[in-house]
């Protein structure tokens, strides 16, 4: 069977799914490991599978690939784009959209697969493919973790995964050390007395509390983070209110938050937490805000040994000049529980998605930032070729420097 990489990918674009909710693309996956005569186990961490390559005595070799679709509304024009919906925790009707590539990772890892094992005379050793559910929710790797897949399966001795971006297709970016940001996603609560419109004096109004805050915070990266030191505060939403004449008793904020290491965490932490406290009691609140963290992710951090060997490995396939250091991403991920809660090596790299020409444009007109969707992005829109090709090549070429 040769898998038809190009419709694979565009079956997998038009129909996204939310976190946790990948039961479709779940059954896309398996059946095409089935074809293939690969193991497997569905229904890891909900929703995902772990598929094995048994070739004899050697390195045991992860790879991971990601599953998850955003609740973004796709507006890039492509013949097939997606027109789902979904509904997210909170119960409401979304969009969906794969905008962040994650219909690629599956497609080159199935592609991956596919060539390693029709070669399985060339190496030795076992190979281990996790399709991972939820990593927008920060939250799919310890659930697969929870659910034993390290127990259940061989143990890695190296973990290695990749990541589509903005940088032009057939070129690499990878680091050794921190690669990506820690992050935590906290939901702040702040609480006020609701009454009337009319009646403001009456009431202790948690929407002028939340604009005060949200500006507030604006002031913890640029006055209390030294310039030469990298951390990103977000208030990525607010809800508050039902009605334009009713002042509402609450106020929730949602912020994103971004740091390389433990200690700024600490740190950026103690400052967001004392401006919320701070801006309640300024604006008179008789209750305490409620601050609650949703998640944690740790930084991404490559191994320098195993990166240099994957650096030498895909300069000798691609040439020079086709691996590049992007610098550290203050996006997060969380593959790297993976290899953390193994005691392994952890290898993360990115691949290109943009047309080169059409990058090489945007950089001559200084105009990368506002030409070039970025992940997220309701214009995301990788090229198809050669990104498809290149996604496999790399998962190949990587797994072969590590087995046997």
């Amino acid at each position: 069977m040769t898998i038809d990489l190009e419709a694979l990918y565009i079956d997998l674009h038009r129909h996204p799914e939310l976190s946790f909710q990948e039961t479709r693309t779940a059954g896309v996956i398996a059946q095409h490991l089935t074809d293939l005569g690969i193991e497997f186990e569905e229904g890891i961490g909900r929703t995902g599978i772990a598929a094995v390559i048994r070739n004899g005595d050697g390195p045991v070799v992860w790879l991971r690939a990601d599953t998850d679709a955003l609740p973004v509304p796709e507006q890039t024009g492509l013949a097939y784009a997606s027109t789902a919906r979904g509904v997210d925790p909170a119960g409401t009707e979304v969009p969906v959209m794969h905008a962040c590539g994650h219909d690629m990772h599956i497609t080159a890892m199935l592609g991956a697969l596919e060539q390693l094992q029709a070669a399985r005379e060339t190496w030795s050793g076992t190979i281990v493919a996790v399709f991972q559910p939820a990593e927008e929710y920060g939250a799919g790797a310890q659930a697969m973790i929870a659910d034993g897949v390290l127990e259940r399966f061989p143990a890695p001795d190296v973990v290695l995964g990749q990541h589509l971006t903005p940088l032009p297709a057939g070129q690499i970016g990878v680091r050794p050390g921190t690669q990506m940001a820690a992050s935590d996603g906290l939901t702040v609560t702040l609480h006020g007395r609701g009454g009337h419109g009319s009646r403001p004096h009456s009431t202790i109004d948690p929407v002028v509390m939340a604009a005060a805050t949200v500006m507030r915070l604006q002031t913890v990266v640029s006055r209390e983070v030294d310039p030469r030191d990298v951390a990103v505060v977000t208030v990525g939403s607010i809800h508050a209110g039902l009605k334009n004449n009713i002042i509402p008793a609450e106020a929730k904020l949602e912020l994103s938050l971004r740091y390389p290491d433990d200690e700024a965490r600490a740190r950026v932490l103690e400052k967001v937490e004392r401006v919320v406290r701070a801006e309640a009691t300024a604006s008179g609140a008789e209750e305490e805000p409620t601050i609650v963290v949703d998640h944690t992710l740790p930084p991404t951090i490559n191994d320098h040994e195993a990166t240099a060997r994957l650096v030498a490995a895909f300069t000798r396939a691609y040439g020079d000049g086709a691996v590049v250091d992007p610098g550290m991403f203050t996006g997060s991920e969380d593959v790297s529980w993976f290899a953390r809660e193994a005691g392994v090596p952890l290898v993360y790299w990115f691949w290109g998605g943009v047309d080169p020409q059409r990058y090489a444009d945007a950089v001559a007109a200084g105009t990368v930032e506002r030409d070039i969707p970025t992940n997220h992005s309701p214009f995301f829109a990788p090229v198809l070729h050669p990104t498809i090709e290149r996604g496999v090549e790399n998962l190949v070429i990587a797994a072969r420097e590590f087995l046997a």
